[in-house]
């Protein structure tokens, strides 16, 4: 039986109340083309040829190895990710408000929250977020709902893309945007005004470079502003994390951890804050607790703040979670344990090392980014970053990511712990040929 929301009847009398005399009057303003675009469809297939058909398509984005870089890498993802994130009971569960029926995804959610706090060395962790992005946008809220101000100063070595969405958000509220210019590839020290509620800065920062931010930390908390650190989650594994070094609120993307790339989703943001701020966290947290006999259990916490129940007073209009990109991540963590997690970090930075000396071997490249840095880094071509790239496809590779934000020619690669030296001697021998050199 379809799906008819509507029956003729209602559909007569909703255009009568419109004053119109047929349901196409309703689109009447929408261009021609857009109404009724021409569909040219091959001819039908059977079941065994549309297979072999759609197998070709999907080869052609199998290239080699993955350079592009840009926050979503090409990791190595163990067959138990898939194995347990893929049964049933995690796939069809959606939202466990009902604790007596949701054991196991609650218990998942909570082992997820845990692991990101232990991670980012911060007290608490919520349930997850959309992806990096909204996770830092929902972070600066967070961090100028608990100041009481309307202004946020945002680093230039966060990603682009997360700035025009913290954009997005802060002019809906009203709030006010400065970004702080780079010196070199890296955030310098600024002055901290007294009305700046948030301070952003990011490290790995975009082109790659690992920051310094304890300072800033310091400035900002002198000012009465909290620190919002947007950190790439493998990094946290070698790097001193966001709470050691004066955070106040974490935030990134977790794509690193246990998700393929999928042409840019489904992934997962996380958040994490000291306790302090603890209420003013956007969507679930899931807390354990014990029943009146006294055996452990998981419910939802504080859940009054969500939309559903506090409406227009919400902290934030998010009140769900990627659970099974965050259940993907907690699966990985949990197969590689802390000293797994280290050696894929610690390999994956010895492949963006070896990669940045080699391709700096290429005549007229020149170094964007300076070390210390971890997966990805920027350098400075000297032909159209853009072109680069369409030849390293043809070749086989997807490299060179233009970032004309950093100036002419510049452009961004990663490397990641999968990358053998016969893979990067090969993409390296590509990119010569494709910048003349």
């Amino acid at each position: 039986m379809p799906y008819a929301p509507h029956t003729e009847a209602e559909v007569r009398a909703m255009l009568a109340d419109l004053g119109l005399e047929r349901l196409e009057e309703l689109y009447a303003h929408l261009p021609a083309d857009l109404l009724d675009p021409p569909i040219e469809l091959p001819e039908p297939m059977n079941e065994d040829a549309l297979l072999r058909h759609l197998a070709e398509v999907a080869a052609r984005n199998r290239p080699g190895r993955v350079f592009l870089g840009g926050g979503v890498r090409d990791h190595f993802v163990p067959a138990i990710v898939d194995t347990v994130a893929g049964r049933g009971e995690f796939l069809t569960a959606y939202t466990p408000y009902q604790p007596e029926a949701s054991q196991g995804v609650l218990q998942a959610i909570f082992e997820y929250q845990t692991m990101i706090a232990e991670l980012t060395a911060l007290d608490v962790a919520n349930a997850s977020l959309y992806d990096g992005a909204s996770a830092l946008a929902e972070g600066v809220l967070l961090a100028l709902r608990a100041t009481r101000r309307m202004r946020a100063m945002v680093s230039r070595g966060v990603h682009p893309e997360y700035r025009q969405v913290l954009a997005t958000y802060l002019n809906a509220v009203g709030a006010d945007l400065e970004e702080v210019p780079l010196e070199g590839d890296r955030t310098p020290a600024f002055a901290v005004a007294d009305d700046v509620g948030a301070v952003v800065v990011q490290s790995p920062n975009f082109l790659g470079a690992i920051e310094a931010y304890a300072p800033l930390a310091e400035a900002a908390h002198a000012a009465g502003a909290l620190l919002v650190v947007v950190a790439d989650p493998l990094s946290l594994a070698v790097l001193r994390p966001p709470g050691e070094q004066g955070a106040d609120v974490a935030v990134g993307e977790g794509q690193p951890l246990g998700n393929p790339m999928s042409l840019g989703g489904p992934h997962f943001g996380y958040i994490a804050v000291r306790e302090g701020l603890l209420r003013q966290l956007p969507g679930r947290l899931v807390s354990m607790t014990e029943d009146a006999e006294g055996r452990r259990g998981f419910v939802l916490a504080l859940s009054a703040r969500e939309q559903h129940i506090r409406r227009a007073k919400a902290r934030s209009n998010i009140t769900t979670n990627a659970q099974n990109a965050a259940l993907r991540a907690t699966v990985h963590l949990a197969a590689l344990g802390p000293e797994g997690l280290k050696g894929v970090a610690l390999a994956t930075a010895a492949a963006a090392r070896r990669l940045y000396q080699l391709l700096l071997e290429a005549g007229g490249v020149r170094p964007l980014t300076r070390p210390p840095f971890f997966a990805e880094f920027a350098l400075r071509l000297p032909k159209d970053p853009a072109e680069v790239r369409s030849l390293l496809a043809e070749a086989g590779y997807h490299g060179a990511y233009p970032i004309p934000e950093y100036g002419e020619g510049a452009a961004l690669f990663a490397a990641s712990e999968r990358m053998t030296e016969d893979d990067l001697l090969a993409f390296a021998r590509a990119f010569f040929v494709a910048v003349g050199g």
